[in-house]
């Protein structure tokens, strides 16, 4: 059973203890390099997780022509151009969400992304995948609820260590980047379209000019999602989409435990279902999935263009926000 061979760019906490792990239980992963601007840090993280191969910069992972798949991890406004580099120098690339920091730096690298149609490229949103997920969508699509009409979701931990660098503005931190992209993935996911017009409403903290509480009305026509993202909040998320006929709440929708079963209700009339989950990892099926992807030369689940639209409808919240008005999203195919 062939395994791609993976490269990390950063030693960052994300990925020593949720990606890493992860992937060292697929079946069609092999880690092979991990790089850090501290080459002593790269050799402790390579020893870790047996990588052969440690370096102390990026473009040495990237010129190694034993790694096949680079996964981007880094701050969020590295995103972008070091997955640039890493499709420019012949690799695959699995980045960390959100894909940029704005939607003209989406668009800026599915651009790219278009002159290199032989590598693949996703944005590393794991909780589509996860069976609860692949679930709640097929009881939508086969009309478990009638038709959706809205969609519910909260996603809050709290945070104010001020070297975090969810905590710093100039490299892209904040709520509505770091967990809000997953409350509008999802409607989008659920409804199948793309909002219409959004309305935003953020508090700024004001020590490090982040937005520490961020609430959105995403108008799909004649379906509604609102929602409320949160960096100081009580830890907590939740997932509920209703419709006419039924209802779906998912217990823990985006940081999925991989160490336990995992909840979803669905309730149709009189009747309340509780659908439980065998144990799995989500890292582990993402990565699994984009070297299928690599290996079959088929699509990535989710393809860059979902990406670049999820970055406008973001903007359009910041937008909104800073307006105090509604304010359109873009629809213009990516």
């Amino acid at each position: 059973m062939r395994r791609v061979k993976w490269g990390v760019l950063s030693t960052s906490e994300f990925a020593r203890t949720k990606l890493l792990p992860a992937l060292r239980r697929c079946q069609h992963v092999e880690l092979v390099a991990v790089a850090s601007r501290d080459l002593t840090r790269a050799r402790a993280f390579a020893a870790e997780f047996g990588m052969p191969r440690a370096y102390g910069s990026y473009d040495e992972l990237l010129a190694d022509p034993g790694v096949e798949v680079v996964y981007n991890p880094s701050p969020n406004h590295l995103h972008v151009p070091w997955s640039i580099k890493a499709l420019e120098a012949g690799k695959h690339v699995l980045c960390e969400k959100p894909v940029g920091l704005d939607a003209a730096e989406a668009q800026a690298l599915l651009d790219v992304a278009r002159r290199y149609p032989r590598q693949k490229i996703m944005e590393a949103f794991m909780y589509r995948l996860h069976p609860q997920w692949q679930r709640a969508v097929q009881i939508v699509r086969a009309g478990g609820v009638g038709e959706p009409r809205v969609v519910q979701s909260l996603f809050s931990y709290f945070n104010e260590d001020p070297g975090n660098v969810r905590n710093q503005a100039a490299v892209g931190g904040g709520a509505l980047l770091d967990i809000g992209c997953y409350n509008i993935s999802l409607s989008r996911l659920v409804f199948a379209a793309e909002p219409r017009r959004v309305l935003g409403l953020i508090d700024t903290d004001p020590r490090f000019q982040t937005d520490r509480i961020s609430s959105a009305l995403l108008d799909f026509g004649d379906q509604t999602s609102s929602f409320t993202c949160a960096t100081q909040l009580q830890h907590y998320q939740r997932v509920h989409i209703l419709g006419a006929e039924g209802r779906i709440e998912i217990e823990i929708p985006f940081n999925a435990p991989p160490d336990r079963p995992c909840r979803m209700w669905h309730g149709r009339g009189d009747q309340l279902d509780e659908i439980a989950f065998e144990v799995c990892d989500q890292y582990t099926i993402e990565g699994d999935a984009l070297s299928r992807a690599i290996l079959d030369d088929t699509p990535v689940p989710t393809p860059l263009t979902d990406a670049v639209a999820n970055m406008r409808t973001i903007d359009a919240v910041f937008a909104s926000a800073r307006s105090g008005r509604w304010v359109d999203v873009d629809q213009t195919p990516p």
